[in-house]
């Protein structure tokens, strides 16, 4: 008898076995746990919006045709945070067809985990453990060159913010507040309009209010109850190559409506975005490219 053979025979065989590997965010953070977050923070400040307060929204059908990357939404800032909750509750709920308001959180079962939001590093890392954990659900950190701690300083801009930015705008939708600041009627910082120039995303203005009303400063606390609050996502835009910096940043500090005085207006306020638009259908591929945020 051969051995070798019958000795073979009874060795078990060796199986391949591949482990799943766990899905990451352009940032390398897990989906998962986003999405495990984003749906415990929404469903533990659902009642703020929908029952305490009562957030009204106008323009939801312009979210619905947009491309699911390269999209910046620049709005107004009135709350450190809780102006981007509410955020994240309209773009996980556009999926469930809402018209004007917020029915229901059971759009946290399906959360969108391509939303990121810029944010300055110094407001994430002191503001306590709250804000550091929301950062994880999709915060794109910047050092702000020309404000800290709440004081005026000059510094050296930050050189890797613009490369955050055109991941982040690679990978989904990036919300940006581009007056950096929670003041109203401060001037918007001419960075956006050098990101919009370089990476040519469609541009959808939105303008908040009643925030500042119903909490403080850092979105974290209510202030008043019965408050309305109210986000407009206006047309989607988009730029091309005729505009000059100086026309974006006019043109996007007056659709998000922070003019201290009416000017006259522009003849032309940027090209309407329609999903079937065939010079934006198809997303371009971003590439590194210098921005300065200044």
């Amino acid at each position: 008898m051969d051995f070798k053979k019958l000795l073979k025979k009874l060795t078990p065989k060796k199986v391949n076995v591949t482990t799943p590997k766990i899905k990451k965010d352009t940032f390398g953070n897990f989906i998962l746990a986003k999405k495990a977050l984003i749906s415990v923070l929404g469903l533990a400040t659902y009642a703020r919006f929908n029952i305490l307060n009562k957030l009204r929204i106008e323009g939801l059908d312009h979210l619905r045709e947009l491309p699911p990357t390269n999209v910046l939404f620049v709005s107004n800032h009135q709350t450190y945070y809780a102006d981007v909750m509410a955020l994240y509750h309209i773009f996980c709920s556009v999926k469930w067809q809402y018209k004007d308001r917020l029915n229901n959180p059971l759009y946290f079962l399906t959360p969108n985990s391509r939303t990121y939001y810029v944010a300055a590093e110094e407001t994430i890392k002191d503001s306590g453990w709250l804000p550091k954990l929301f950062a994880y659900a999709g915060a794109v950190t910047v050092r702000r060159s020309w404000r800290a701690k709440g004081t005026e300083v000059q510094r050296g801009v930050d050189t890797e913010a613009p490369d955050k930015i055109r991941k982040a705008l690679s990978a989904g939708w990036v919300v940006n507040f581009p007056q950096g600041t929670t003041k109203p009627y401060a001037p918007v910082r001419k960075g956006v309009a050098n990101l919009i120039k370089q990476f040519n995303p469609i541009v959808v203005p939105v303008v908040i209010d009643g925030f500042r009303r119903a909490f403080d400063k850092k979105g974290l606390r209510l202030k008043k109850l019965g408050t309305t609050l109210s986000i407009k996502f206006k047309q989607p835009i988009y730029f091309d190559e005729s505009y000059t910096l100086d026309e974006i940043h006019d043109i996007i500090t007056k659709l998000i409506e922070q003019e201290p005085e009416r000017k006259p207006d522009y003849e032309r306020m940027g090209k309407v975005y329609r999903g079937t638009d065939p010079d934006k259908s198809n997303v371009e591929k971003l590439h590194d490219i210098e921005v300065n945020l200044e």
